[in-house]
């Protein structure tokens, strides 16, 4: 009993030294903890909401740019915990940067799905909201992360699309320019009136106010084709207007052409049957 007794005295006299020596540092690194935890949180409200103040920088990149503000005082917070318990930081960054690297190397793919997001949202080919073609898709930018990109196709088909794809491609931004240029081929027949079908397609243009009057609309004869005459002509219209206009004219000219006599052509196979003797 008594080397029991003296035992549970010896343990319970090392947890008080141990207390004793240390008790201050751990509850320091506790208020550390939980001060720097609050305090990344506020820098980042305080972040997000001064980025939000100017117009050169849009909600994803705000929401980006705060979590790093964020994560960056957690990681100051953590490093001076450490340091509280007299480790080496400056050792302890080595190792850091060292696992970091092989960790880089097993997840290649997806860090470069992590850089291409950044360039994306450093660079800003497109914003939220634009109408783009990339990556082999094409529709209605919703958000951009630092790993995906998620668009809308026209039919409402939802993509979720790797950053690396999108940056490593020509990327079409249709909602870029406020003006766009609407071209139309237009093929007559070789025995119509080539002016009266160009003066149809003049006047079609003028009556629908989409049309830019400057600069104004071309109409050439632009190839004399295999079975008809090729008119080319090309409109000016606002962005939001691309569609809706070529829709109306190419219907309305048509409709003209009817009236007045003027053929579309289409191509024709003649087959001639020759009966043989037997």
């Amino acid at each position: 009993m008594e080397n029991v007794d003296q035992q549970v005295q010896e343990t319970i006299q090392t947890v008080v030294e141990v207390i004793t020596a240390y008790g201050l540092d751990v509850i320091g690194a506790i208020a550390i903890l939980i001060i720097g935890w609050w305090f990344a949180g506020r820098a980042k409200a305080a972040a997000v909401k001064a980025f939000k103040k100017t117009d050169h920088i849009d909600d994803t990149l705000t929401a980006f740019l705060g979590n790093g503000v964020r994560y960056l005082v957690i990681i100051i917070t953590l490093l001076a915990v450490l340091d509280r318990f007299g480790v080496e930081t400056t050792s302890f960054i080595a190792i850091l940067g060292a696992t970091s690297l092989a960790i880089g190397l097993a997840l290649q793919g997806t860090l470069s799905n992590v850089a291409a997001g950044v360039m994306l949202l450093f660079f800003r080919p497109f914003n939220v909201g634009d109408f783009i073609e990339g990556g082999g898709q094409v529709g209605v930018v919703k958000s951009i992360g630092l790993f995906v990109t998620h668009m809308n196709t026209p039919d409402n088909v939802e993509i979720m699309l790797p950053n690396s794809s999108l940056w490593g491609s020509a990327i079409k931004n249709y909602s870029f320019n406020s003006t766009r240029r609407v071209d139309f081929v237009f093929g007559i027949g070789y025995g119509d009136d080539i002016d009266k079908a160009m003066s149809i397609i003049a006047t079609v243009a003028a009556e629908d106010d989409r049309a830019h009057k400057d600069p104004e609309p071309v109409i050439v004869v632009g190839d004399l084709g295999a079975s008809s005459v090729d008119i080319i002509t090309r409109v000016w219209c606002n962005s939001g207007d691309y569609w809706a206009l070529r829709w109306h004219m190419l219907k309305t000219v048509k409709e003209r052409f009817d009236a007045d006599g003027i053929s579309i052509p289409f191509p024709q196979t003649d087959v001639h049957l020759y009966k043989q003797d037997t």
